[in-house]
């Protein structure tokens, strides 16, 4: 393992015009780097690709942040990445381990009391930041802690972070669940540095009939202006779903259209854009299979999909590691990419 650096990061790192989010990854366009998780350690990886198809663990399959060094629980789940208009990149994740209890961490299978809280029942995430993907700081954040009115939260899940240029902040969206009540999305913004969540979760996207659970949302901004998420419908089995909005932070219109192609249940969609090309990728888990696995899809409109098939069973690999994860992936420059992969001696050949 690694040693993970906690650092005090230099303004000037910051300096320079704001971008978009689609801007910053256009003009990032060598390379790509995604972000999982593992059952077995409830830790940070990171895993690197040059063209988009062949993913190679920059740490031989080991993670390169520990859960239980920066997480309240002593584990996370479910990383999601994203860069800032600072050119920073952002990391929030959910602050859990399932599986503390048999770890030795706690003495009771969850945190507060499943009769309660539910299935989980954690209450926040852990926020992390860098201008190099290597040094980060890093701050935990519990709503019940902050927000008196969430004292009653059920549980909050797979956090992720987009920047929002009419409020000029960093928004983190988020599964939210009160008391045994039904999981939603919601969103709300955090502070400069990223440490904190600052205004209250407010609501983002439920289900038109209130009856079905949603959760894990990815938000993705479009050249048109419009803003598509897809997202989990937990219904039998639970699989994708897209929304479309004008603005970020709500206004998102239902379509019953199932996305995935799987025929059991999959959770944690990612879209991510492949570099120079007018084609986005659909990721997303596959818990209902075992081993667990990643699906993919392919689209040019986001009205028809082309089915990839999944890790390691199709066009889309994986070098040094099995059965991510959660995860999500972003572009990298080939500087960015080579510096990181320096760090960690990988063996990914440019």
């Amino acid at each position: 393992m690694l040693s993970f650096c906690i650092v005090i990061l230099l303004v000037a790192n910051a300096c320079g015009s704001k971008k978009t989010e689609a801007q910053l990854q256009e003009s990032a366009k060598d390379a790509y780097l995604m972000t999982y998780f593992k059952d077995d350690d409830h830790s940070l990886h990171l895993a690197l690709s040059t063209d988009g198809y062949t993913f190679t663990d920059v740490n031989d399959s080991k993670p390169v942040v520990a859960g239980d060094t920066i997480a309240s629980q002593k584990g996370i789940r479910d990383p999601h990445i994203t860069r800032g208009p600072d050119g920073a990149f952002y990391v929030v994740m959910t602050d859990l381990h399932i599986f503390a209890r048999e770890k030795g961490y706690r003495d009771t299978q969850w945190e507060r009391p499943q009769e309660d809280y539910d299935w989980g029942n954690n209450r926040g995430f852990v926020l992390m930041k860098s201008y190099d993907l290597i040094n980060w700081t890093h701050s935990n954040f519990l709503f019940d802690e902050h927000f008196p009115e969430l004292k009653n939260i059920g549980c909050a899940w797979a956090p992720q972070s987009i920047y929002d240029p009419k409020e000029d902040k960093m928004m983190v969206y988020f599964t939210m669940r009160l008391g045994h009540g039904l999981t939603k999305m919601y969103y709300a913004y955090t502070n400069a540095d990223f440490t904190e969540i600052i205004t209250k979760p407010q609501l983002l996207f439920d289900y038109p009939n209130h009856q079905v659970q949603v959760l894990d949302a990815d938000i993705t901004p479009l050249a048109d202006g419009r803003y598509v998420m897809t997202y989990v419908a937990q219904e039998n089995p639970g699989g994708i779903k897209l929304a479309f909005s004008d603005r970020i932070n709500g206004g998102y219109t239902y379509d019953p259209q199932w996305i995935d192609q799987e025929p059991g249940s999959c959770e944690a969609p990612n879209i991510w854009k492949r570099n120079g090309e007018d084609k986005w990728v659909l990721m997303y888990d596959i818990f209902s299979i075992n081993p667990h696995n990643f699906g993919f899809l392919e689209t040019t409109d986001f009205k028809t999909f082309k089915n990839l098939g999944h890790f390691n069973e199709g066009v889309m690999k994986t070098t040094n590691f099995t059965s991510p994860k959660h995860g999500a992936v972003i572009s990298l420059t080939q500087q960015e990419a080579r510096k990181l992969d320096g760090h960690y001696n990988s063996p990914l050949e440019f």
